[in-house]
């Protein structure tokens, strides 16, 4: 919404309404991001193998943003990205090699892990659009939680 379309109050000023919907406007990566989460998680976890192989997928995609908006060419951030990359998808196969509950705990810290990744990722406006470290924080935040809680 913008501000030309924010209710305003009398004084010409965006009324407390009109800041309202601004905010939550401004918010909509969050809550697209929510609303994925609850479709998926709704009946239960997805089988644990997806939801590793999401571990994996996860910080390609950054590889391929970061590529695709040159930001790999920065000093460090190819190395950092990799070294992330690497990471994660070590977790992977450990999730899947141990039995089913620790599983899942790994795969949770694993996406929790990924939140705090996006969260850093959102707050230097680097290598991904912020839309999309904030989109991909909240779902791998509310997505560990669920994860855990199906354990």
């Amino acid at each position: 919404m913008t501000a030309s379309h924010t209710p305003k109050s009398p004084a010409g000023t965006p009324s407390a309404a009109g800041r309202v919907l601004r905010l939550l406007g401004h918010r909509w990566p969050t809550w697209l991001a929510l609303a994925l989460v609850a479709v998926t998680f709704i009946d239960g976890s997805p089988p644990l193998t997806f939801l590793a192989a999401l571990l994996i997928v996860m910080p390609l995609c950054y590889l391929g943003f970061g590529a695709l908006r040159a930001e790999l060419r920065r000093p460090g951030v190819l190395a950092l990205q990799t070294a992330g990359l690497l990471a994660f998808a070590t977790l992977a196969p450990v999730a899947l090699l141990v039995d089913r509950t620790a599983g899942h705990y790994v795969v949770a810290a694993g996406w929790f892990a990924h939140a705090v990744w996006d969260l850093a990722h959102h707050r230097a406006g680097r290598v991904v659009p912020r839309a999309w470290s904030e989109w991909c924080g909240v779902v791998d935040l509310f997505g560990a939680a669920a994860i855990a809680l199906s354990a």
